[in-house]
């Protein structure tokens, strides 16, 4: 009955496979047991509460060399965290506006966003990381070329951003009147971000009310109620008024003596990786989106020329919203190897986790089995997360079968 029922077939089956696989396993460790024994180690996160003794030059937490393994591994999971977090905003901006363009009729413009798309698709990554880095260190001046009267380079972005070879400055903004803030051992959270962050979630609470009674009020009479001046009220409103009571403002870098003040100075690895990822993502992600946008029948955008909509009414309102069924799914992936491919960020001598991790602390410890195991299971962590949060919002826009 257990071969030949075909029922009790397919219990049969997947309990072999699992003893299988549970063997395979039990041999890996097995193994990995014998050549501790034999190196004279032993298995243990110990490490983790031993003094670092190494820096990391840029980090979102106090951190200095004296402080542990494991918080030198925080301040890299939160580098990462970041580039990976920008790196996906602007390689879907990119993306959306590529894949939309290389769509044009205009034969000029489509050419030119194939050409780019192209490029980026065939070229791997980690050669797009050294050329961006060879630019901003041989070609970009230094911070003291920003000097005198007639200087030999001059700030782009109406005087806001100065990229050299050694960082980026770029303006921070500032409180006039501070609040304070509120601490957490080392850390600290600002009371004006607690602020804007409560006018935030205000504002969209409030939102998705106004929403619900413009819809049952359309359901009632027919005629749904202009709510969009509300929303712009709603959010502009509370946030000008709590950036005059802080004196919120904008810093903008001064150069005082060989380097800028005043504003936030990007380490140049950071940058070079953050626009390496977005400009290499977002060929993959308009592709995707190129996809998504030939996938919807051609009478949904007569139907909406018949209608008066102007083409680019037709793209945002008719067409997009019906092409995301099919792009979330490629983009998701998209998402999980960009913060994975985060990773080469090594190439470039920025402290990732990669680099703090499975790096400097894996080769001051020698503990190379449970760095990697941690790395392991920090980065499929961090893609469980992503893709969990992509799906729910994948279930939202997909047809709703009746």
């Amino acid at each position: 009955m257990l071969v030949y029922d075909q029922h009790y077939r397919a219990m049969t089956i997947q309990v072999v496979v699992f003893v299988l696989v549970m063997l395979v396993i039990a041999g890996l460790i097995r193994n990995a047991v014998i050549a501790f024994e034999i190196a004279g180690k032993t298995f243990s996160f110990d490490f983790l509460s031993r003094r670092a003794g190494y820096d990391i030059p840029q980090h979102l937490i106090p951190y200095t060399s004296d402080d542990t393994h494991l918080r030198a591994a925080v301040v890299g999971l939160l580098n990462t965290l970041l580039v990976s977090f920008f790196g996906c905003i602007f390689a879907t901006v990119i993306g959306v506006v590529v894949g939309v363009l290389r769509l044009s009729s205009n034969w000029l413009v489509s050419r030119l966003m194939t050409i780019y798309v192209e490029i980026f698709l065939n070229i791997p990554l980690l050669l797009w990381i050294l050329i961006f880095l060879a630019i901003f260190t041989d070609v970009l001046p230094a911070p003291n070329a920003y000097r005198g009267e007639n200087p030999a380079a001059s700030m782009i972005l109406f005087d806001m951003v100065a990229p050299t070879n050694r960082y980026t400055a770029i303006p921070s903004l500032a409180l006039s009147n501070d609040p304070g803030v509120i601490a957490f051992g080392r850390e600290g959270i600002n009371i004006a971000v607690l602020a804007f962050a409560g006018v935030l979630v205000a504002a969209l609470v409030i939102r998705h009310l106004i929403a619900g009674w413009a819809s049952r009020v359309q359901d009632r009479t027919g005629s749904r109620p202009a709510t969009w001046w509300l929303q712009i009220l709603l959010f502009t409103l509370p946030f000008v008024a709590l950036a005059w009571h802080y004196g919120l403002h904008v810093v903008r870098p001064e150069l005082k003596g060989f380097n800028f003040v005043g504003g936030t100075n990007l380490d140049n690895s950071f940058v070079v990786l953050l626009i390496a990822l977005s400009l290499y993502t977002a060929a993959f992600i308009a592709e995707a989106v190129r996809a998504g946008i030939t996938a919807v029948s051609k009478g949904q955008s007569e139907a909406a020329f018949a209608l008066g909509l102007r083409p680019g009414r037709t793209m945002s309102l008719v067409v997009l919203p019906q092409a995301l069924r099919v792009i979330i799914p490629p983009l998701i992936s998209q998402y999980l190897n960009l913060t994975k491919n985060s990773s080469l960020a090594i190439a470039v001598g920025y402290m990732d986790l990669r680099g703090t991790l499975g790096g400097t602390t894996l080769n001051q410890t020698g503990r190379e089995m449970e760095c990697m195991i941690l790395m392991m299971l920090i980065y499929l962590v961090v893609s469980l997360l992503i893709s969990g949060g992509m799906n729910l919002f994948y279930k939202r826009v997909q047809l709703k079968e009746r």
